[in-house]
């Protein structure tokens, strides 16, 4: 049985692996071949956490996983990363474990912003530079390293808008430090104005600005809805966008940045990112779209990151 611990999992990382076989697996789950068990959400309002328990089985692969992330968003204040957990791996012929990855969450916060980079460069205009990211946490940090690596044929220029100033200045430092370009803004509506991409990646339970901010031809990626009761983004925004796009539709609709919007029409249209990614689908059709991505996290995320892992184990031994 393999067991690694997160400095183990980080040596063994490789992310244009990963990268392919995350975009593998949401074209899996859109077209029908990934088992996905019910979300389980815990919440911890003390503590300003929540836990989610995901599991699934992608067709055709040798082990199943079952993923425990949690958050507890206090956590910085005490010294401590907001992120923790671990991914499970079991053998899909017998049911024997097969892993242990004990990545204190780095796992899942990686494929999370693998995704939203995919997402971006699926659906954002081919001029699109000028990305503004609200949030200044640990996903934050991902998006923006992430978005750099993935969509490498422009140069983007990242701007940081958090409710704490000086997480957002302690963010694009780090961020220039490790060779991009990234400045906070103090005002988020202008900064909302100017961006050709947005990325959120907060815990909001409401808004986080208007609607009627967002510029025409812009593409918006949601990242921190997660369970019933979290909205980053206007209703009306949703509603009116050219393009609604979801990692899966039922747990978007359900518990999602799209819940608001599917609360107030039962009939909401919204395409699966996996189609988008195979050209079953269209994405944006004009430079005028306004394109609105929500990603809730799925397992078959979970079951594509683990499994580079595990084979990267079994290869580094094999040497």
């Amino acid at each position: 049985m393999l067991d690694l611990d997160k400095p183990q999992i980080m040596t063994l990382f490789d992310f244009d692996t990963a990268v392919q076989r995350i975009h593998d697996a949401y074209i899996a789950s859109a077209e029908g071949n990934v088992q996905t068990g019910e979300v389980v959400h815990l919440a911890f309002a003390e503590a300003n956490g929540d836990c989610h328990v995901k599991s699934g089985y992608i067709a055709g692969t040798a082990s199943y996983v079952i993923k425990i992330a949690s958050g507890f968003y206090d956590n910085p204040a005490k010294g401590l990363p907001s992120s923790n957990g671990m991914m499970l791996a079991f053998s899909a012929t017998t049911g024997e474990t097969l892993a242990i990855l004990r990545d204190e969450g780095w796992l899942t916060d990686m494929r999370t912003a693998i995704g939203g980079a995919l997402a971006t460069r699926a659906l954002a205009r081919a001029d699109a530079t000028q990305v503004l990211i609200i949030g200044a946490g640990i996903q934050a940090r991902f998006q923006a390293i992430c978005h750099a690596k993935l969509m490498t044929d422009r140069a983007l220029n990242f701007h940081i808008w958090a409710r704490n100033a000086s997480a957002a200045q302690t963010l694009s430092t780090d961020l220039n430090a490790a060779g991009y370009s990234a400045i906070p803004v103090p005002d988020l509506n202008a900064a909302i104005g100017a961006a050709d991409i947005i990325t959120t990646t907060t815990t909001a339970t409401k808004p986080l600005f208007a609607d009627g901010l967002v510029r025409k031809g812009s593409h918006v990626t949601a990242i921190g809805a997660d369970c019933p009761g979290k909205q980053e983004l206007p209703t009306k925004l949703v509603a009116a966008a050219s393009l609604r796009v979801c990692d899966m539709a039922s747990q978007s609709l359900h518990h999602g940045e799209f819940q608001s919007a599917h609360r107030n029409d039962a009939s909401l249209q919204v395409t699966e990112l996996g189609h988008i990614l195979s050209g079953e689908q269209i994405g944006r059709t004009s430079d005028e779209d306004i394109t609105v991505v929500d990603l809730t996290g799925i397992a078959a995320q979970d079951i594509a990151i683990t499994q580079t892992i595990i084979d990267a184990a079994a290869g580094a031994k094999a040497q």
